[in-house]
Protein backbone atom coordinates (compact mmCIF):
# COMPACT_ATOMS: atom_id res chain seq x y z
CA UNK A 1 0.00 0.00 0.00
CA UNK A 2 1.80 3.18 -0.93
CA UNK A 3 2.27 5.77 1.36
CA UNK A 4 0.05 8.87 1.61
CA UNK A 5 3.09 11.36 2.11
CA UNK A 6 4.45 9.71 -0.93
CA UNK A 7 1.32 9.92 -3.01
CA UNK A 8 1.55 13.74 -1.75
CA UNK A 9 4.68 13.88 -3.21
CA UNK A 10 3.92 12.57 -6.29
CA UNK A 11 0.53 14.68 -6.93
CA UNK A 12 2.87 17.60 -6.83
CA UNK A 13 5.18 16.32 -9.66
CA UNK A 14 2.00 16.19 -11.69
CA UNK A 15 1.09 12.40 -11.16
CA UNK A 16 -2.57 12.36 -11.98
CA UNK A 17 -2.52 8.47 -11.06
CA UNK A 18 -1.36 9.08 -7.68
CA UNK A 19 -4.16 11.55 -7.21
CA UNK A 20 -6.43 8.63 -8.28
CA UNK A 21 -4.61 6.35 -6.28
CA UNK A 22 -4.35 8.92 -2.75
CA UNK A 23 -8.34 9.77 -2.27
CA UNK A 24 -9.39 5.91 -1.87
CA UNK A 25 -6.65 5.55 0.51
CA UNK A 26 -7.34 8.80 2.30
CA UNK A 27 -11.05 8.18 2.44
CA UNK A 28 -10.96 4.19 3.81
CA UNK A 29 -8.83 5.96 7.13
CA UNK A 30 -11.11 8.96 7.27
CA UNK A 31 -13.85 6.26 7.33
CA UNK A 32 -11.96 4.46 10.07
CA UNK A 33 -11.50 7.29 12.32
CA UNK A 34 -15.02 8.58 12.11
CA UNK A 35 -16.26 5.57 12.76
CA UNK A 36 -13.91 5.33 15.70
CA UNK A 37 -15.03 8.67 16.85
CA UNK A 38 -18.37 8.31 16.65
CA UNK A 39 -19.12 4.93 18.37
CA UNK A 40 -18.43 6.79 21.36
CA UNK A 41 -21.10 9.25 20.50
CA UNK A 42 -24.65 8.75 22.51
CA UNK A 43 -27.00 6.13 20.48
CA UNK A 44 -29.39 9.17 18.85
CA UNK A 45 -27.02 11.27 17.58
CA UNK A 46 -28.12 12.41 14.81
CA UNK A 47 -24.98 13.11 12.80
CA UNK A 48 -23.59 9.41 11.57
CA UNK A 49 -19.54 8.47 10.75
CA UNK A 50 -20.46 7.81 7.44
CA UNK A 51 -22.19 10.93 6.89
CA UNK A 52 -19.11 12.80 8.95
CA UNK A 53 -16.37 11.03 6.98
CA UNK A 54 -18.42 11.96 3.60
CA UNK A 55 -18.64 16.13 4.58
CA UNK A 56 -14.75 15.87 5.90
CA UNK A 57 -13.89 13.93 2.24
CA UNK A 58 -16.13 16.11 0.46
CA UNK A 59 -14.53 19.44 2.34
CA UNK A 60 -10.86 18.22 2.08
CA UNK A 61 -11.18 17.28 -1.91
CA UNK A 62 -13.62 20.09 -3.26
CA UNK A 63 -11.13 22.87 -1.41
CA UNK A 64 -7.78 22.12 -2.98
CA UNK A 65 -7.86 18.77 -4.38
CA UNK A 66 -4.77 18.07 -2.83
CA UNK A 67 -2.98 19.91 -4.59
CA UNK A 68 -1.45 22.11 -1.34
CA UNK A 69 -1.25 19.13 0.89
CA UNK A 70 2.35 18.93 1.61
CA UNK A 71 2.76 16.21 3.73
CA UNK A 72 0.98 13.38 5.69
CA UNK A 73 1.18 16.10 8.48
CA UNK A 74 -0.31 18.52 6.68
CA UNK A 75 -3.24 16.64 5.49
CA UNK A 76 -4.35 15.26 8.93
CA UNK A 77 -4.50 19.00 10.00
CA UNK A 78 -6.67 19.67 7.28
CA UNK A 79 -8.58 16.74 7.97
CA UNK A 80 -8.86 17.51 12.28
CA UNK A 81 -9.67 21.00 10.95
CA UNK A 82 -12.54 19.60 8.66
CA UNK A 83 -13.98 17.48 11.22
CA UNK A 84 -13.96 20.34 13.81
CA UNK A 85 -15.96 22.10 12.34
CA UNK A 86 -18.36 19.70 10.47
CA UNK A 87 -19.06 18.58 14.11
CA UNK A 88 -19.36 22.75 15.38
CA UNK A 89 -21.49 23.35 12.44
CA UNK A 90 -23.84 20.33 13.43
CA UNK A 91 -23.73 21.32 17.05
CA UNK A 92 -25.34 24.74 15.76
CA UNK A 93 -27.59 23.10 13.51
CA UNK A 94 -29.64 21.53 15.88
CA UNK A 95 -30.15 24.75 17.54
CA UNK A 96 -28.13 23.99 21.14
CA UNK A 97 -27.93 26.63 23.51
CA UNK A 98 -24.52 27.69 24.15
CA UNK A 99 -24.30 27.44 27.67
CA UNK A 100 -26.88 25.97 30.24
CA UNK A 101 -29.40 23.10 29.49
CA UNK A 102 -27.84 19.74 29.73
CA UNK A 103 -24.88 20.69 29.04
CA UNK A 104 -22.16 19.53 31.17
CA UNK A 105 -19.27 21.59 32.23
CA UNK A 106 -16.19 20.26 30.64
CA UNK A 107 -12.93 19.16 32.76
CA UNK A 108 -9.76 19.52 30.77
CA UNK A 109 -8.30 15.84 32.32
CA UNK A 110 -11.18 14.21 30.17
CA UNK A 111 -9.83 15.65 27.13
CA UNK A 112 -8.23 12.73 25.56
CA UNK A 113 -8.39 10.92 22.58
CA UNK A 114 -12.00 9.29 23.90
CA UNK A 115 -14.01 12.65 24.14
CA UNK A 116 -17.31 12.54 24.57
CA UNK A 117 -18.40 15.92 23.34
CA UNK A 118 -22.30 17.02 24.21
CA UNK A 119 -23.16 19.67 21.62
CA UNK A 120 -22.52 22.73 23.81
CA UNK A 121 -18.78 21.29 25.03
CA UNK A 122 -18.07 21.49 21.35
CA UNK A 123 -19.27 25.08 20.70
CA UNK A 124 -18.01 26.30 24.09
CA UNK A 125 -14.47 24.26 22.83
CA UNK A 126 -14.89 25.92 19.39
CA UNK A 127 -14.61 29.50 20.57
CA UNK A 128 -11.89 28.77 23.30
CA UNK A 129 -9.91 27.08 20.45
CA UNK A 130 -10.29 30.68 18.12
CA UNK A 131 -8.38 32.46 20.86
CA UNK A 132 -6.50 29.56 21.96
CA UNK A 133 -5.17 29.54 17.94
CA UNK A 134 -4.51 33.77 18.18
CA UNK A 135 -2.16 33.23 21.33
CA UNK A 136 -0.43 29.73 20.45
CA UNK A 137 -1.76 28.36 16.60
CA UNK A 138 0.71 25.13 17.51
CA UNK A 139 -0.70 24.12 21.06
CA UNK A 140 -3.96 24.79 18.96
CA UNK A 141 -3.18 22.41 16.04
CA UNK A 142 -2.30 20.21 19.24
CA UNK A 143 -5.72 20.11 20.53
CA UNK A 144 -7.10 19.72 17.53
CA UNK A 145 -5.36 16.19 16.56
CA UNK A 146 -5.78 15.46 19.78
CA UNK A 147 -9.74 15.97 20.07
CA UNK A 148 -10.61 15.84 16.58
CA UNK A 149 -8.76 13.64 14.65
CA UNK A 150 -8.04 10.84 17.55
CA UNK A 151 -4.39 10.94 17.77
CA UNK A 152 -2.56 10.16 20.76
CA UNK A 153 0.19 12.53 21.91
CA UNK A 154 2.45 10.72 20.58
CA UNK A 155 0.96 10.20 17.26
CA UNK A 156 0.10 14.15 16.88
CA UNK A 157 3.76 14.94 17.96
CA UNK A 158 4.71 12.98 14.80
CA UNK A 159 2.25 14.39 12.75
CA UNK A 160 3.30 18.31 13.71
CA UNK A 161 6.87 17.14 12.98
CA UNK A 162 8.05 18.05 16.98
CA UNK A 163 8.98 16.09 19.90
CA UNK A 164 7.44 14.20 22.01
CA UNK A 165 8.20 16.66 24.87
CA UNK A 166 7.61 19.61 23.07
CA UNK A 167 4.26 17.93 22.79
CA UNK A 168 3.49 17.63 26.11
CA UNK A 169 4.99 21.00 26.99
CA UNK A 170 2.20 22.58 24.25
CA UNK A 171 -0.83 19.92 25.56
CA UNK A 172 0.06 21.30 29.14
CA UNK A 173 -0.30 25.11 28.59
CA UNK A 174 -3.10 23.93 25.87
CA UNK A 175 -4.79 22.61 28.83
CA UNK A 176 -4.32 25.68 31.09
CA UNK A 177 -5.30 27.93 28.45
CA UNK A 178 -8.25 26.12 27.87
CA UNK A 179 -9.09 25.65 31.00
CA UNK A 180 -8.98 29.46 32.00
CA UNK A 181 -11.19 30.41 28.94
CA UNK A 182 -13.71 27.38 29.10
CA UNK A 183 -14.23 28.82 32.83
CA UNK A 184 -14.55 32.71 32.38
Amino acid sequence: MPDITQLLHEIDKGDSQAASDLLPLVYDELRILAATKMSAERNDHTLEATALVHEAYLRLVGSNNGDDWKSRSHFFGAAAEAMRRILVDHARHVGRLKRGGEAQQLSLDAVEQFWKPQYGDILDLHEALRGLEAADSEAAQLVKLRCFAGQTQSEAAALMEISRSMADRLWAFARAWLFDALNR
